[in-house]
């Protein structure tokens, strides 16, 4: 038997390739929207990959799921679990199988067995896979999909909070404390394939560890050790983290069927040309890092550095209507536009080599203080105003007084509740989120904002005397 995992460290998002090697064909299992790396891999290892499946309708990345089926002509083998709001809308158009609990299928002489697991999601299916050409008469190991994580289990919450779905919080959460209780019930030395690793927003505590057991998690995982389903369901709910905007927009593609139009040419622009897409519902993104934005950007462009949090932060902040320009280094351009493509921004339309920068002038810039600064010579000052970008439960824990709290992801919608004749000073926990959000205040009319170095824990650590 063959099998792969593949990792997006970006999304924190696992998928896997499995394959018979006596009939060279293979299965791919939650498939990235970048489908290369699959093709590629079978092409290296002499494999057909005859199946695509999915653990359910992902709400945290695009699925490519439909364009590897339609690329390969793959069979999909997807849940036909849960109730009529979430079925798959783009099926008649491939060869497909739709999967309950209890059925059965097989990938050359590979078995695997399907378990239904609601909880994450009502539709969301789980795959034991056996390796009877390998000789074995017991399962080797689960993929989980968004149901188990090492170390954690799947958030019940987001069909209410990203797709709308209106009190099917805590049903989720006490179907997946049914579906927990079976998962007790296989064997322990059984392996398991999560869907997700740390630094996923579809958990509140996953671990780093790529794999796990049944048996480990038995014995560590906080939510297999409830035995009450109330106090289960309150602690699963209790401080799930806020999911990103762009949530409800996956599930919502996912659903009807990801676009398979992404191999738009991209148009290279000087900066005189960029003059152009201003005000025209386009976007401009820089990615270059925080401090060298800081010393001369644009006016009126983002900066939301490319690195591994590049995806989440432009799937808060960008709309999917929006045409998107790139600043950056023009040799990583491919990179920064599958990392849109993989939760949906497809709409990059053009790009301004980060180089060409340096050869004009009028860049707009802006300040950053130190936390004796603020206390010193700002804090007191009525001209300034202390804007908290953190999230609730950061603020929450503690904050500081008279300051102003919008979290990063909202702050575009928050922007009228800014006095506009104070100068923001922002600031979030360690000084990453609140570079994001100085430019965003920048481009929209708050050209003095200040950036607090640090951010609050520099200020706690110093200046917090409670």
């Amino acid at each position: 038997m063959f099998f792969k995992s593949f990792f997006d460290e970006e999304l924190a998002q696992m998928s896997y390739m499995t394959g018979c090697q006596r009939t060279g064909e293979a299965m791919v299992i939650d498939p990235a929207r970048d489908i290369n790396p699959y093709l590629e891999t079978a092409e290296k290892e002499g494999f057909t990959i005859t199946k695509v499946t999915e653990t359910h309708i992902h709400a945290d990345f695009l699925s490519g799921a439909r364009e590897l089926a339609q690329h390969t002509g793959a069979v999909l083998y997807l849940s036909n679990e849960g109730d009529n709001d979430w079925k798959y809308e783009y099926l008649n158009e491939l060869n497909h199988v739709l999967l309950t609990g209890g059925d059965q299928f097989y990938v050359g002489n590979i078995k695997f067995d399907v378990l239904h697991t609601p909880g994450h999601t009502p539709e969301s299916i789980s795959f034991v896979l056996t390796d009877e050409g390998g000789g074995s008469k017991v399962p080797m190991g689960i993929f989980t999909g968004d149901f188990v994580f090492v170390g954690d289990v799947g958030r019940p919450d987001l069909l209410e909070k990203a797709a709308g779905s209106e009190g099917t919080s805590r049903q989720g959460a006490r179907q997946m404390f049914q579906s927990l209780e079976a998962f007790k019930d296989l064997p322990d030395y059984l392996q398991v394939w999560p869907g997700h690793g740390a630094g996923s927003a579809c958990g509140k505590s996953l671990g780093a560890v790529p794999a796990s057991t049944v048996g480990y998690e038995k014995a560590n995982n906080w939510a297999l050790q409830h035995t009450d389903i109330d106090e289960f369901t309150d602690e699963l709910i209790d401080g799930q983290p806020e999911p990103p905007k762009y949530f409800g927009m996956m599930k919502k593609l996912n659903k009807e069927g990801p676009s398979l139009n992404k191999g738009r040419d991209v148009q290279k622009l000087t900066v005189d040309q960029l003059e152009d897409y201003r005000g025209n519902d386009a976007v401009i993104i820089d990615t270059r890092d925080k401090w060298t934005f800081a010393a001369g950007h644009l006016p009126g462009t983002i900066n939301i550095p490319y690195n591994r949090s590049f995806s989440n932060w432009a799937g808060w902040l960008v709309d999917y209507d929006q045409s998107i320009v790139l600043i950056g280094e023009e040799s990583r351009l491919g990179e920064m536009k599958k990392s849109l493509e993989a939760i949906g921004l497809d709409e990059v339309t053009a790009y301004v080599a980060q180089s060409d920068l340096s050869q004009i002038g009028g860049l707009e810039t802006y300040t950053s203080i130190t936390p004796e600064e603020l206390e010193n010579h700002y804090k007191q000052d009525d001209r300034y105003v202390v804007i908290d970008v953190r999230n609730p439960g950061e603020w929450e824990a503690g904050h500081m007084d008279h300051a102003h709290h919008f979290m990063l992801g909202h702050l575009k919608e928050s922007l009228d509740e800014i006095p506009n004749d104070r100068t923001p000073i922002v600031h979030c926990q360690s000084g990453v989120r609140s570079a994001i959000a100085v430019s965003l205040l920048q481009a929209n009319g708050f050209k003095d904002t200040i950036n607090l170095k640090g951010g609050y824990a520099a200020w706690e650590q110093q200046w917090d005397k409670s």
